[in-house]
């Protein structure tokens, strides 16, 4: 997994948890003291360790973390990305060219990159039909970063997931919605 994630994780981490939690949960995880550069590509395991460790401290479940995380760190993407966003996109547009402007440019710029897979059909000017497809299985975090946007762009949304990896499915499927 991409670096800048182990970035945005530590100060998730420290945010939510409090300063200086990031070495308690790193060795809690049975990762004593490693440091995660932005522009180097980790195991994924560390990833999943880190959110374990953070569940059993806060007693809150994985994909709870994980959609909080995924909330968290929209901004941190949308400035990153700034350049491949159109200034007349709100979330539903951003989602729908999510993965021909930001995803291509990573998969160009970092060969070993692995962001998710995502189709976006808008199905009617409020609802997209949102597919994600990552052999990672971290939906949780598309649900988080969909609703970090919606809140960047000071609109609600609503996810009704249809179908989901975790449930057999081969990807996950969501409904999202722009409350009027």
């Amino acid at each position: 997994m991409h670096g800048i994630i182990f970035s945005e994780l530590r100060k998730y981490v420290d945010t939510t948890l409090g300063s200086g939690a990031w070495t308690a949960t790193l060795a809690d995880a049975g990762l004593g003291n490693k440091l995660y550069l932005p522009i180097q590509d980790y195991p994924d395991s560390d990833v999943f360790a880190l959110v374990s460790s953070a569940s059993r401290t806060t007693g809150l479940e994985i994909p709870a973390i994980l959609e909080d995380f995924g909330q968290f760190i929209a901004p941190a993407l949308l400035g990153l990305y700034r350049t491949l966003v159109q200034p007349e996109w709100k979330t539903l547009d951003l989602l729908e060219n999510t993965e021909q402007t930001i995803h291509s440019v990573v998969r160009a710029r970092n060969p070993g990159a692995k962001p998710a897979e995502l189709t976006a059909v808008r199905v009617a000017p409020d609802l997209v039909d949102l597919t994600y497809f990552s052999q990672r299985k971290l939906c949780p975090v598309a649900k988080g970063i969909v609703r970090g946007i919606a809140k960047h762009y000071g609109e609600a949304v609503t996810i009704d997931e249809v179908e989901c990896m975790h449930t057999g499915a081969d990807a996950c499927r969501m409904e999202v919605r722009v409350a009027a």
